[in-house]
């Protein structure tokens, strides 16, 4: 009878492991030459880390950047040796596959020709180690934007842009992604594609100062701005703008204003153009449009840099919603890391403004319609700006 018991556990015990083992797949040979084949050994290891220009080139970060980056988060996405993987991928190697992943968009597919490593595990790769760096770096390049010395911001703004009183500038974009599973309409908008939207105030350097990510596309351009955390701030007055001050050659106090386009509600900090149909036969309107055009123009030349540098905005990204928006806020840092020329040996950006980036990307849509009521204290502020702009503020190219 023990016999019989002991050999039919045996039985059972085999059964299982056969039944493990379909369930298990061979590793492919393709993969087994990832240490003497893959990317990372050969190209990277091999030949890039003796060329600066090269190296910049392939992550769009030189080599101190690089390493610097990967000492925030070595720790956090170093995994243990185990049986089955005794040589477990590197953190290095993680964030390598990363960052060529956002500076090309390639599909994980093709990356896992070129490192050797499989697409499926690719894909969790790219998703954590993008959650470790958004926790790492928002700290760094993306404070708590009331910690910022926005007179400067002012100046800066007047200095180059010739907009007095003006600390940003803001817009939005939808950024085009491929349908989630199971998600219906919600990121289904109005330009027939699917999308979630990155809205952003912009620094008069092209930096992004405060970003709001994962509003869905189906909803409404001036609505995302009033229920996003930015607009909330700045409506309930919780935003932290300068005292008021003198337009330059002037005794006219006004406010500190954000500049943003029709898609933004007329407010005391936020001035938006006079319509088309208003502005026409009226000089002063069409010199206040073009004016505060120029200046916010910053957001477009900020968004236009950000996806040439990281190719991942050229065609509709394919990861689960949460990690986009966690791409998203790792791109925006990135590029104020570049923006900054942080860790810069010559101690300047690695990429300036250029015609080419100023090419409209249609996967990255600016927001349309218009921004809703109109607040009585924003008109008031709004025609100071326009009379000071055909007087006193009057410069010599102005239309």
């Amino acid at each position: 009878m023990m016999l019989e018991l002991l050999r039919e556990e045996e039985e059972d015990d085999q059964l299982l492991l056969m039944h493990r083992n379909k369930r298990r797949n061979p590793i492919s040979n393709l993969f087994l030459t990832r240490k003497s084949e893959g990317f990372f050994e050969k190209l990277i290891k091999g030949h890039l880390v003796t060329d600066d220009i090269k190296f910049r080139e392939f992550f769009r970060l030189n080599r101190r950047q690089f390493y610097f980056v990967l000492s925030l988060i070595k720790n956090q996405i170093q995994k243990t040796p185990t049986m089955r993987w005794q040589e477990p991928i590197t953190p290095e190697e993680k964030l390598a596959v990363t960052l060529r992943y956002l500076a090309t968009g390639e599909s994980f597919r093709s990356l896992a020709f070129a490192f050797r490593i499989s697409y499926s595990y690719i894909s969790i790769i790219v998703k954590e180690t993008l959650a470790v760096l958004k926790q790492n770096l928002m700290p760094i390049f993306l404070p708590d934007p009331n910690m910022i010395d926005f007179k400067t911001r002012a100046e800066e703004f007047w200095t180059k842009w010739n907009f007095p009183n003006c600390i940003l500038a803001i817009d939005g974009k939808h950024v085009r992604i491929r349908c989630p599973n199971n998600s219906g309409s919600l990121f289904f908008n109005y330009k027939d594609y699917f999308s979630t939207v990155l809205l952003a105030m912009v620094d008069a350097n092209y930096k992004f100062v405060a970003i709001d990510v994962g509003s869905y596309g189906r909803e409404g351009d001036s609505g995302i701005f009033l229920k996003s955390t930015m607009g909330q701030q700045i409506l309930n007055g919780v935003f932290k703008f300068p005292e008021d001050s003198a337009l330059p050659g002037t005794d006219i106090i006004v406010p500190h204003v954000v500049l943003g386009d029709q898609a933004f509600r007329l407010h005391k900090h936020i001035l938006r153009p006079f319509s088309q149909k208003s502005a026409r036969g009226d000089n002063s309107k069409t010199v206040f449009n073009y004016r505060l055009s120029r200046a916010r123009r910053v957001t477009e030349n900020a968004f236009g840099l950000l996806s040439q540098i990281f190719r991942v905005y050229y065609q509709p990204i394919n990861i689960a919603p949460t990690t986009v928006d966690d791409l998203i806020i790792v791109t925006c840092c990135l590029h104020n890391m570049l923006r900054d020329a942080y860790l810069e040996n010559n101690g300047k950006a690695y990429y300036q403004f250029d015609q080419e980036c100023s090419t409209q990307n249609n996967n990255m849509m600016s927001f349309s319609g218009e921004g809703g009521f109109i607040n009585t204290e924003g008109v008031r502020v709004r025609d100071i700006f326009k009379d000071y702009f055909a007087n006193i503020g009057a410069v010599p190219w102005q239309m």
